[in-house]
C-alpha cells in the first residue's frame, strides 16, 4: 500500500487525534536532543569556612603545574608551616585551568590571573561543607529539572548566555559575567537561554551532610 501524503487536512486531524487521545505533540529533534550537562570538576570536604563575608575567586594558570606549586596538589597550602587545607580547588576545563578558592574578598594567588570575584556569598551554618565546582553545558533550549541545593550556587559563564529562574523571577548573564548564589534551599532551574553553546563554571558551597540536591518546586 502506497502511503498517503501528509496533505494539511490530515495533519489538521492528526493534531486534533493527539489533543483527544491526551498524548503530546511529538517535539523537534533540536529540542529533544537539547540536554543541559552537568560534571563535577573538583571537589573537597573542609570542617570550618573562612570568615564571612566570603567570596568566590575565580583566576587562570597558564599550566596545571603552576597552579598546584601556587595552592598544592591536593589544595594544601605549600606555605603554611603547618601545611593547613586551604580552600582553593584546581580544575582543567574548556582548554585552560582554573583554580577557584573561597575567601576574603581583594585576595590573590601568587602566579594567578584573576578572572572574576563572586559574592559575598550568603551565610550557610554545617557540621561539615562541601565545596564543589561543576562544568555545566548544552545547546539553545537545554535546562535542568528544578531543584535545589542545601548551600549557595555561584556561576562564571565561559560562552554563551545562562538563565536561572527561582521564586524572585528569572536573571541571564552573558559570557564573562557571574551570578550570585542564593540562600540554601532556594528551588531553581537553570538553562541555556542563548541562541550558541553554553559553557559555565559552577561553585557550590553546600552541607556536606546532606544529600547534594534534591528535586524541588517553583510556585
Amino acid at each position: 500500500m502506497i502511503p498517503r501524503p501528509f496533505t494539511a487536512q490530515r495533519i489538521g486531524r492528526l493534531a486534533v487525534a493527539l489533543v483527544a487521545s491526551g498524548l503530546p505533540f511529538p517535539q523537534p529533534l533540536a529540542a529533544q536532543d537539547a540536554v543541559y550537562v552537568v560534571k563535577p570538576v573538583a571537589q573537597k570536604a573542609v570542617k570550618q569556612l573562612p570568615s564571612a563575608p566570603l567570596y568566590w575567586r575565580v583566576e587562570n594558570f597558564s599550566t596545571i603545574e603552576g597552579a598546584r606549586t601556587a595552592v598544592g596538589p591536593d589544595g594544601w597550602n605549600p606555605a603554611s608551616v603547618r601545611h593547613e587545607m586551604t580552600t582553593s580547588l584546581i580544575a582543567e576545563v574548556v582548554g585552560k585551568v582554573w583554580v577557584f578558592t573561597l575567601g576574603a574578598k581583594g585576595d590573590s594567588t601568587p602566579g594567578g590571573v584573576k578572572v572574576a570575584e563572586i559574592g559575598p556569598l550568603p551565610p550557610i551554618a554545617a557540621p561539615e561543607y562541601l565545596l564543589r565546582v561543576n562544568h555545566g553545558y548544552g545547546p539553545p533550549g537545554a535546562k535542568t529539572p528544578v531543584h535545589s541545593h542545601p548551600g549557595s550556587e555561584a556561576f562564571y559563564v565561559v560562552s554563551g548566555r545562562l538563565g536561572q529562574r527561582t521564586s524572585h523571577g528569572v536573571s541571564h548573564v552573558d559570557a564573562g559575567q557571574t551570578m550570585n548564589g542564593h540562600a540554601p534551599d532556594m528551588p531553581m532551574e537553570v538553562f541555556n537561554s542563548g541562541s550558541t553553546e553554553l559553557n559555565a563554571l559552577i561553585m557550590f558551597v553546600v552541607d556536606a551532610t546532606r544529600p547534594f540536591s534534591a528535586p524541588a518546586k517553583l510556585p
